[in-house]
């Protein structure tokens, strides 16, 4: 069994960096240690070298590496009650302040599409402008792939009522949802990676659930203070329902409502 310590192990690490374009040196390294070895017995691989080998030239054993790397697991309205709050008390302050025609919206590290397409349906409900849209990013093709596709099962829209299933899916089967073509149009995907790449300025509202608590602190204070960087004054953040952001202060940050921030303005 490869120690997570073993050099083998970091090298394996850096050639995926190179190779693929995925930092996963940041993510908690006992995670991704034993998600590879779980690979690794899967395709009675023994060594890395030869892992990399294969997923660098096999596409189907490439997106099944990234897949795993990345947990991808949501559901739309993920905790309701806050995303009422969101839309009842956090938007409407927000259009008040600087109106609807600029806002900027990202859903960052969006997986399979459940959480942008969930800020569409409110910007939909809020009658906010078509021409407003979600960013929505993720550092995984495949799921940014299933994301655009947007069919879901029956499990993933628990939290919706039926008028609104109604309203914003295509019924395909007893188990097969698809998001209808006016709310695709709402999401713009885009491939991003949160360690590495560059972030959007002047946000209105950044959506992180879910994605940092697999990434180790160093990594994760790093994130926040770009996220708290990206926000304009008066801007929000939305953090899932086990995370914190420890040093909020120190990033002009204040918490406004459990898991959500508001980014401080100079003259407030």
């Amino acid at each position: 069994m490869f120690e997570v310590n073993d050099p083998e192990f970091h090298w394996f690490l850096q050639e995926v960096k190179k190779k693929l374009g995925i930092d996963l040196t940041g993510y908690k390294q006992h995670r991704v240690h034993r998600r590879v070895g779980i690979l690794m017995k899967r395709h009675s691989v023994e060594s890395y070298r030869e892992y990399l080998k294969m997923i660098t030239s096999d596409p189907a054993l490439r997106d099944e590496f990234l897949d795993k790397m990345t947990i991808n697991v949501t559901e739309f309205f993920r905790n309701p009650e806050k995303w009422r709050e969101l839309k009842e008390r956090f938007l409407p302050e927000i259009i008040k302040e600087k109106g609807t025609r600029n806002l900027k919206m990202w859903s960052a590290g969006c997986s399979t599409g459940e959480e942008p397409y969930t800020m569409a349906i409110i910007l939909v409900e809020l009658r906010i402008p078509e021409t407003v849209h979600v960013l929505a990013t993720d550092i995984d093709p495949w799921v940014l792939e299933k994301a655009r596709k947007g069919v879901y099962t029956k499990r993933s829209l628990v939290n919706l009522t039926p008028d609104m299933v109604s309203k914003y899916f295509i019924r395909h089967d007893e188990d097969q949802y698809e998001v209808k073509p006016f709310l695709k149009e709402r999401v713009i995907f885009r491939r991003h990676d949160l360690v590495q790449d560059p972030y959007d300025r002047n946000l209105d509202l950044i959506v992180c659930r879910n994605v940092l608590i697999y990434f180790d602190e160093p990594t994760k204070k790093r994130i926040y203070e770009k996220f708290a960087d990206s926000l304009r004054a008066g801007g929000i953040i939305f953090v899932g329902s086990t995370e914190r952001i420890l040093n909020a202060n120190e990033l002009g940050l204040r918490m406004v409502s459990p898991f959500i921030y508001r980014k401080t303005a100079e003259d407030r």
